[in-house]
Formats: C-alpha cells, structure tokens, sequence
C-alpha cells in the first residue's frame, strides 16, 4: 500500500516506522513547510495518515476528501470544526477514520469505560475523576484521550452533565479531570470511581509511541472501501457495549 504521510514529528517517524516493516511504500513525508506540495502527494497514493496542529488538520482533510484519498487522522483540538468536517465527508464522497487515540489498548479502555460508566449509574456514592499525563511538549490539555474518556461517561452516565479541567471550580455533575505535564511521559490515562469505602479504576499507560503508530497503520490498512465517518472501533470490531 502507498501512504502520504502527512505530519513528520516524533509520531509521524514512529508511523514511518511502521509502515515500513509491514510492507508499505511512502509517496511523501510531508512537513508544515511542504504543505502546498500535499495535492502532489497525495497523487499516486493509495491512503493518507494525518498527524499534525489543530489548525492544519482541517485543511489536509478537506483536501484529502477533494483528491479521493482515505485518510487516518489522528490530531486533536478541532473538535470547533467536527461538524464541518463531517459534512465535507458526506458531501466529497470522503473517507475517514478519526481517533483521539490509535492505541489497541486505549481503545479496549475506551469500551471498558463506556460500559463501566453505564454500570455506575446505580452506584451513586461513588465519585468519578480523570487523570491524564504527558511529556512537557504536550500543547494541549486535557488530552484528546482524556476529552474522549470524559464524553463516553457522559454519554453513558445520567449523573454527569459536562466535564471541567481542574483547578477550574466543579459542581457534582461535573467530571473533574486532572492533567500533568512531566518530563518524557509517553502517555498515562485513569478513570477512578471512588466512596468512603473504596475505590475501582481502571487505566492505560503507554510505555511507547509504537503501539499509536501501528494503531494508525492498522487503520490506513482497513480504510480503503470503507467511505465515510470511522472511528477504531470499526477497525477492531470491539463490540463489548
């Protein structure tokens, strides 16, 4: 398979990386300098993968849609523009897979967590807080992972009605989240459920960037026939809610 690697950082080499020792050809690796080179780049391509600043990731998707190209994204912080996005998928004829993360194990975490928080609904003396930690470069905070975990309890959860990264002031519908920056920290995610008598958690810590860059090679692997919106749960097949 052809890839246009669209975003070369830390995760775009770890996805290089990847794509190379299962097989694939990259027609580009494109940089925040090349990207008026990506609809050259894109030509010849089978699938793009898309990892780079909430202000450009709308734009490469736009243009991945316009050429035909499936295309993974993995960049977080345009969730302003999720809607326009979509609709220009709808109407490109584009296809798409977006995760805040492509973990295999963050993704089973993120089924454990729906389900969980849906089971919680019952346990009213339990309390619920996220806590998310990344290396010091993280721009963003919470994380999209954290944002994610967070909008699944919501979802799931009658008890929760909007989510608030601390030290900003919480009420008891608010899911408070806890974001640190230290040192090199690939990346650690934890949902607590806690009472007066105990507490049940579970969480993800990421040893590495490989495990997010197979994730998102898995993905540009399926993408292709898939048209539409996709997220890794359609990759994997987890069905566990």
């Amino acid at each position: 398979m052809k890839i246009c690697l669209i975003g070369y950082g830390k995760m775009g080499k770890a996805i290089e990386y990847q794509a190379l020792k299962r097989g694939h050809t990259l027609t580009a690796c494109l940089t925040s300098r090349d990207q008026y080179s990506l609809v050259a780049a894109l030509t010849g391509s089978d699938v793009a993968i898309e990892f780079t600043r909430p202000e450009s990731a709308p734009v490469n998707l736009h243009q991945c849609f316009r050429s035909g190209i499936p295309v993974v994204s993995g960049t977080t912080g345009w969730n302003d523009r999720w809607d326009e996005i979509m609709q220009s998928a709808i109407e490109q004829g584009g296809s798409l897979v977006w995760s805040s993360n492509f973990s295999v194990g963050v993704n089973i975490l993120f089924e454990v967590n729906r389900a969980l928080a849906r089971w919680m609904n019952e346990q009213e003396q339990y309390g619920i807080q996220i806590e998310e930690i990344h290396h010091i470069h993280k721009k963003d905070a919470p994380s999209g992972t954290a944002v994610s975990l967070a909008q699944q309890i919501l979802q799931e959860n009658r008890h929760y009605t909007d989510w608030k990264l601390l030290p900003s002031d919480t009420g008891p519908n608010d899911i408070p989240i806890i974001a640190r920056r230290e040192d090199e920290v690939i990346g650690y995610h934890e949902v607590s459920y806690r009472s007066t008598i105990d507490e049940l958690s579970i969480r993800h810590n990421a040893f590495n960037r490989d495990g997010f860059a197979l994730g998102a090679v898995l993905a540009a692997e399926w993408l292709p026939g898939h048209q539409g919106v996709h997220t890794m749960k359609d990759v994997l097949g987890l069905k566990l809610s």
